[in-house]
């Protein structure tokens, strides 16, 4: 009688729990994003149909890795994809490090395989701090998003030993300023004078 109580009340929490707005796969390659409807929508450059299998499963989703929807509001080219979150806000993952900077206007996340530019208003996971905690789950709360890592600050294992520099691992991603855009110095045609 215990065991059913504990049960359903393990049960209950999961479904009351929190779900992430995004889960990032240690590599990078696979990013799901809740969207406006609840459900994961999945941006990938690698087909991880266990990982993402993982991922329904623990969103209690009956959806297979392999259903159309998870792609519904998902728009890729070669330099990488966008999908919107469920409050409108964009997620975007980079492939090419010249699409970044149309990333860093529009999304309020950017993943990247590549190392991190600091330049942009965007919060950014990249390559180093994938490397340093590996898979992430992040909650948006305001204009940041609180971390939950596979790697932790001091998790030190002897088949999985803590990167250097692993005391600065933060657990909050804060939206950064955006970096000042260049003015156009060139006057208009109707401030020219005939002699110039």
């Amino acid at each position: 009688m215990v065991r059913a109580a504990a049960l359903v009340l393990s049960l209950i929490w999961a479904v009351s729990a929190p779900k992430p707005d995004v889960l990032i796969s240690g590599d990078g390659h696979n990013v799901a994003v809740r969207g406006r409807d609840g459900r994961l929508h999945v941006l990938r450059t690698a087909k991880d149909a266990f990982l993402v299998k993982e991922w329904l499963a623990g969103d209690a989703d009956t959806r297979t890795a392999a259903d159309p929807s998870l792609t519904d509001g998902v728009s890729c080219d070669d330099a990488g994809c966008v999908v919107p979150a469920g409050d409108g806000w964009l997620v975007a993952m980079t492939l090419r490090p010249e699409a970044l900077s149309d990333d860093c206007e529009r999304a309020g996340l950017i993943v990247t395989t590549q190392q991190g530019q600091r330049i942009c208003g965007a919060a950014a996971i990249d390559r180093d701090r994938l490397r340093r905690q590996g898979a992430l789950a992040l909650w948006r709360r305001g204009g940041t998003f609180e971390v939950e890592a596979v790697r932790p600050r001091g998790l030190d294992r002897p088949w999985s030993p803590a990167p250097p520099g692993d005391g600065d691992t933060d657990l909050v991603i804060s939206s950064r300023p955006a970096a000042p855009h260049a003015q156009d110095a060139t006057p208009s045609e109707t401030d020219l004078q005939a002699e110039d």
